[in-house]
Formats: C-alpha cells, structure tokens, sequence
C-alpha cells in the first residue's frame, strides 16, 4: 500500500473512477482532495450520492470547480501540501465528441493544461492521468502495447486523450514532472456511467425496451472491473517513474522516455464479444433482451486488447475479475440504487 504519499488531489472525484479511488484511498487513511464540476453530461444526482458517500469521511475536501478555472485550481493548489494528483477529470465518450467537439477542447485540453502547471509550480511528485484505449485508434495490432505508435486515433476524444499524453512528456522533459498515463479499458461496475453499455443494456432489459447492439453485436472489448482498475492506479501512485536508460531518439519508445515518464495499459486482457457480454446481463438479470442489430458507429473500433506486462512489470498487478463476476456485481448495485 501506499506509503510516501498522504495528500492526494483527485479531479473527477464524483466521477465513476474518481468516486471508488478516492473511497479506497480513504479507507486506507489518505487525505483526498476531490474537484468536480459536476457537469450535466450524464445524471447529476448519481455524481452527489457518490460525493455523498465521500463527503462522510473527514479526511474528504470537495471543491466544485471545473479545471478550466485556473485561479480557482490555482487557490486548491495553494491551500494544501499536495504529495500526487491524479487526474481523472475529462469531457467522456467517444460519440459524444462527435457533437460537442469544443466540451473536449476545453476540458481535456484546456484543463489539463493547467493542471500540469499547477502540478509544476507546485512541486508535486507525481502526476497520474487517465488515458485511454481508445488512443489505439487504427491500430490492429493486437493485443495493444504500450510501446505501439498510437498516431492515428479515429475520435476526437481519443485525439485528446493522445494529446494529453505529449502534453505531459513536455512537462516532464522541461521541468523534470514526474508522470504516468494509464490507458483505461472499458472500466465497469457499481456506481458506473449511464452512457456506458451495461447500464444502457440493464436498464432497458428491465424496462422490456429493446438494446442497440452495434456491429451486430461483433464488437470485441477488454471490459475491465472498477476494483481492478483502482488497484493498479493505487499501486502506480507510489510507482514514481524512472527513466528508461535504454530509451533512444533513433528509436524513440512511446511507452517510457528518457525523463520520468511511463505510459501503462490497464485491461483486463481478456476481450469479449459484445453478444456473450449481453448474455451474462440476461443470465444475471434472469429476463432476455430484445436485440436491434446495429452497424458500428463512427468512431468506434472493432476490438480492444490490453497487452498489460509492463504494468505488471512494474508494479507486480493484473486485472483478474470475470465478466460474469462483475457484471453481477453491478445488476447488485443497479437493483439496490435504483429499486429496480
């Protein structure tokens, strides 16, 4: 468990990764510091039960500002000694970049950039940062490595997610911040998304409504369970990175540096289909689904892989929980939150 760093800043906090790391953190004794802004993209009441849960604690600080707000971020920075932040706070969803183009410019763009500069002006020790799969973008080359060229993403989020890894290695390389991205593959579970597929897929199997299954139900994902993604970014905090000494510019690795910068995977490495994830949804629900074929959308990719060695190389974790274990977990949650 981690033990160099007491004081740790969480954006997204009552966020669905935000919401069950710094419950764990909590548990464990840290100090969290939580920043929100409590956007409408999805249900704001399921963002203040899960603050509500958090606000209990008195190690909790929340602050409702959006990243954007740079004197307010700034004044956060200045009112605690932060040790890590992690950064989960960003503009989600692949379809919806399609849209609202300008919400992922200035959140995870905008945003992120003052936070590395709150980071830098702070002396923070460690910067963590979601990232995500879908970075992968065109890439086939399956399962997904970290040391892969991801220069061609196919979503306007992923190319922002993708930015915001080169935005941080700028960071470090000029002003010796030390950061890890963690790529993110389609996490799952209680207190989850709205917008995510279980919980579209829960909810409308209970209502008798029919599920649009895209790619006819070809899709491949590496659904990965909340509590394994918590682990491994629980273990990478205290994992401060070390520079590669065998990086080389003629032939520059993307997923170490030169400078205190790592790039991990966290997938459960183990892809399903669309069709057998709806099946443990119906098994777990007891009721079947009305299935309206779909074609892909665009955006979207075919199949997602998490090569995970580094991670587990590094800090000696990998994603075990099934989908049958997890989804049950959830339908738990779903029918206990929602009365269903």
């Amino acid at each position: 468990m981690i033990s160099e760093f007491k004081n740790i800043l969480i954006t997204g906090t009552a966020g669905f990764i935000g919401f069950h790391l710094a419950k764990r953190l909590l548990a464990n004794g840290f100090s969290v510091f939580g920043v929100d802004n409590l956007n409408d993209y999805y249900d704001v009441n399921l963002k203040k039960d899960r603050l509500k849960i958090l606000k209990a604690n008195l190690n909790f600080t929340f602050y409702q500002t959006d990243l954007t707000d740079l004197a307010s971020l700034t004044g956060i920075f200045n009112s605690h000694p932060l040790d890590a932040v992690v950064n989960l706070a960003a503009q989600a969803g692949v379809r919806y970049s399609i849209q609202n183009p300008h919400a992922y410019v200035e959140s995870n763009l905008v945003g992120f950039v003052n936070i590395l500069e709150c980071c830098r002006h702070h002396k923070v020790k460690h910067l963590v940062f979601a990232s995500s799969s879908s970075v992968y973008g065109a890439n086939t080359n399956l399962p997904f490595s970290v040391h892969d060229n991801v220069d061609h993403p196919v979503s306007l989020y992923a190319a922002t997610k993708k930015s915001n890894e080169l935005m941080a290695h700028t960071y470090s390389h000029l002003f010796g911040l030390s950061c890890t991205g963690l790529r993110f593959f389609t996490v799952y579970g209680p207190w989850g998304r709205p917008d995510m597929a279980l919980f579209l897929f829960t909810k409308a199997i209970l209502e008798n409504k029919p599920i649009m299954v895209f790619n006819h139900g070809k899709m491949r994902r590496d659904f990965t369970y909340i509590d394994d993604i918590v682990e491994g970014i629980v273990r990478v905090i205290n994992a401060v990175p070390e520079p590669n000494p065998d990086w080389s510019g003629d032939m520059p690795d993307p997923g170490t540096s030169y400078t205190r910068y790592r790039i991990f995977n966290i997938g459960n490495n183990n892809p399903v289909e669309l069709t057998q994830f709806i099946a443990a949804i119906e098994n777990a629900l007891g009721k079947k689904a009305q299935k309206k074929m779909m074609d892909i959308q665009p955006g979207d990719v075919a199949e997602t892989y998490a090569n995970i060695d580094d991670l587990y190389n590094a800090v000696g974790f990998k994603p075990e929980t099934t989908i049958e274990e997890g989804i049950e977990k959830f339908i738990e949650w779903y029918r206990s939150y929602y009365k269903a």
